[in-house]
């Protein structure tokens, strides 16, 4: 029986003279272990752009391989650079033609590797490498990351503030694409531009408990618009412990604290006076402070008014910056569980209020509901990001806003069952 040999695709790797200057090396099985393939596979890269061996590439420009007419078809390709980026793309249906559709970073070494297959499905592969040019504009936006590291609620959002705005749709796309969030275990999760210098990242439901949430910036060297490219981002590392709710109806004065879905405590309290309304909604805790001294004052009361007053506070958990606390209130101890008399606070007796201070973290929701209170603002007071259902969240999203989640129905919420204690 006669066989007929199979033709192998044969390797071009020509520059083309569109291409960008950008000189392409490892071009062939050099004895290095990532050259190595089967047999040369097929396939050019171009990049719009005079060509010049030994010159970077100018990373304004896409990166695209193209298979030669006739002989075989791109299968697959990855290219990354140094830093473990890699480089998005789209490959035509027919495998003539790969190209990227996220911008390549300045200054960085890039790895390209290439998948092919001939007429006869026998595959190939290529190792190609380059460098690209430094960034032409000395304007950098860089990108602080918050909260500190550390051991947080499972309501705590991250933060992401930016020290130049940024106004531009397509380039807060640039910009939103770079933020990676990553959870174990893992949480769907989205970016919310509360301003043109800052977002807020926060999982379709609360964090899981004993997650560990790291968060960094792909953005370095990265163009983002006209003379601005992506800074440098310190990582962050955050981890979450148990998932504490503490709800609290201010009709019934009563707050009832949840570990995990599980009913824990009852704490008879008293909420804001009608004037003085508590805001309902969800909150989240910012700090923990043994004491605080407490002036009407701050909060618009004028000095020697009846409403006045001027007082020490002792176990005092924030979940406002204008001021809102659960805190110990051994002057209101008769109205609590039956009236509501303060200026907008959770009060609680000293011994109920050392309790709540003892378990609670910063990152725990602190929810109030049957207030005739405003509702919590989103942003701006504190963390009030989870009053803003799924869909709402999405719109403040470079990249999802106007696109449906079409993922799986929520479950954010545990059914709270009592349990003996």
């Amino acid at each position: 029986m006669n066989h007929t040999p199979r033709t192998r695709t044969v390797v071009t790797c020509a520059l083309l003279v569109t291409a960008l200057g950008a000189g392409v090396t490892s071009c062939g099985s050099d004895g290095n272990p990532l050259s190595a393939s089967p047999y040369d596979a097929a396939g050019q890269i171009s990049f719009n752009g005079p060509t010049d061996e030994g010159k970077p590439a100018d990373p304004d420009k896409p990166l695209e391989i193209t298979a030669e007419s006739g002989e075989g078809r791109i299968t697959d390709v990855t290219a990354q650079d140094s830093t473990g980026r890699f480089v998005a793309g789209e490959l035509a249906a027919d495998g003539s033609r790969w190209h990227s559709t996220s911008p390549l970073a300045a200054n960085a070494h890039y790895t390209v590797r290439v998948s092919t297959e001939d007429d006869d499905g026998a595959p190939g592969r290529k190792v190609l490498t380059f460098d690209t040019s430094k960034p032409t504009s000395k304007q950098r936006l860089n990108v602080t990351f918050g909260p500190k590291a550390g051991a947080y609620g499972v309501g705590q959002p991250i933060t992401a503030q930016l020290d130049r705005a940024v106004k531009d749709k397509a380039q807060r796309a640039v910009v939103e694409r770079a933020l990676r969030v990553d959870s174990v275990p893992a949480a769907q999760g989205s970016w919310y531009w509360v301003s043109d210098k800052e977002l807020h990242f926060r999982p379709k439901d609360y964090w899981p408990a004993h997650a560990t949430v790291q968060v960094h910036s792909n953005l370095e060297g990265v163009k983002i618009g006209d003379r601005l490219w992506g800074g440098k981002a310190k990582p962050l590392k955050i981890t979450t412990g148990d998932r504490i709710e503490a709800v609290t109806d201010a009709a019934a004065h009563q707050l009832t604290f949840y570990k995990n879905g599980q009913e824990i405590q009852q704490i008879p309290v008293t909420t804001g006076r009608p004037g003085f309304d508590t805001r309902n909604g969800v909150k989240v805790i910012l700090e923990k402070q043994y004491y605080v001294r407490m002036r009407g004052t701050t909060i618009g009361i004028a000095e020697g008014s009846s409403d006045s007053y001027d007082l020490p506070v002792y176990y005092a958990t924030r979940v406002t910056w204008s001021g809102e606390y659960v805190h110990a209130a051994p002057w209101s101890v008769g109205s609590q569980g039956s009236a509501n008399v303060s200026h907008g606070c959770t009060g609680m007796s000293t011994s109920n209020a050392q309790w709540f201070f003892d378990h609670v973290h910063p990152g725990d929701i602190v929810k109030v509901v049957n207030s005739n209170g405003d509702p919590m603002e989103p942003f701006g007071n504190g963390f009030g990001d989870w009053n803003l259902d799924w869909n709402k969240w999405r719109t403040g999203s470079a990249l999802t806003a106007g696109t449906p989640d079409t993922s799986a129905p929520s479950h954010d919420a545990p059914r709270l069952r009592p349990v003996a204690l």
